[in-house]
């Protein structure tokens, strides 16, 4: 992960205003809205302390936090090959499901975006390659099923991100064109979905990027350091009586 020092001495160039009308937003979920790498974790070492395992280290685990269980058990337990790791897939899943919300939580910043895009008039919803039956608990506990307008997750369609396939049915589900719409993640997968989806991109730096990976390399239409630096962008294009400055 970037370290958060890091990020904050960051200076992006100011991001422009998009060239269409904007009428909804979409987001990533794990990384992006919500901080869970920390119960992500936390189901981890449990799983390593039934294995008689010692803990490990949060940081390398942070890093690989939304890109899956794969991923994370990869990680997770090196001590094992990827047979052994898959056999041990559906007890960690199972964990994490029952204790998602302990020590997870929203980044600061993203409250006051979606009451920005809800005051704004406009859609928002989430496309994560996380299950669904992972994410539903996630959004619940965060407050957010009665005003998420579209959930998709990754067993949702049968190509999840970086395929355009879950964000083309979160427009469709909103109601909007995908050109209509600004997909904000932070991860390569997402900025790649969004743009094969047709989508504006945004990228969200203060997520679980790797510290060999620089976001700015994504080349997304825009880039934000914080939810905050997001909000401030938002209150001025939103603003604007066609929705976004021309």
């Amino acid at each position: 992960m970037v370290p958060l020092l890091w990020l904050a001495s960051v200076q992006l160039p100011l991001q422009p205003a998009l060239k269409s009308p904007l009428k909804a937003v979409l987001f990533d979920l794990d990384g992006t809205l919500v901080d869970s790498a920390p119960d992500l974790i936390g189901a981890l070492n449990r799983l390593r302390q039934t294995l008689d395992l010692p803990e490990i280290e949060s940081a390398p685990l942070r890093e690989v936090a939304g890109r899956g269980a794969v991923a994370i058990l990869k990680t997770g337990l090196p001590e094992m090959d990827e047979a052994q790791r898959e056999a041990f897939r559906d007890r960690f899943l199972d964990d994490y499901q029952a204790h998602c919300w302990q020590k997870s939580h929203v980044f600061d910043g993203v409250p006051d975006v979606l009451n920005c895009i809800e005051h704004s008039g406009l859609a928002w919803g989430i496309v994560t390659n996380k299950l669904m039956r992972l994410a539903q608990p996630v959004i619940e506990q965060a407050g957010w099923q009665r005003r998420c307008g579209s959930l998709i997750a990754g067993d949702s369609t049968s190509n999840p991100k970086p395929a355009p396939d879950p964000i083309v049915l979160a427009c469709q589900q909103l109601g909007v064109r995908p050109e209509e719409a600004l997909f904000v993640g932070d991860d390569l997968r997402d900025i790649q979905a969004g743009r094969a989806a047709g989508c504006k991109t945004a990228a969200a730096h203060w997520g679980y990027i790797a510290a060999d990976q620089c976001a700015s390399d994504w080349r997304a239409d825009l880039d934000f350091t914080s939810a905050r630096e997001l909000l401030s962008w938002l209150q001025v294009n939103l603003a604007r009586p066609t929705g976004v400055a021309q």
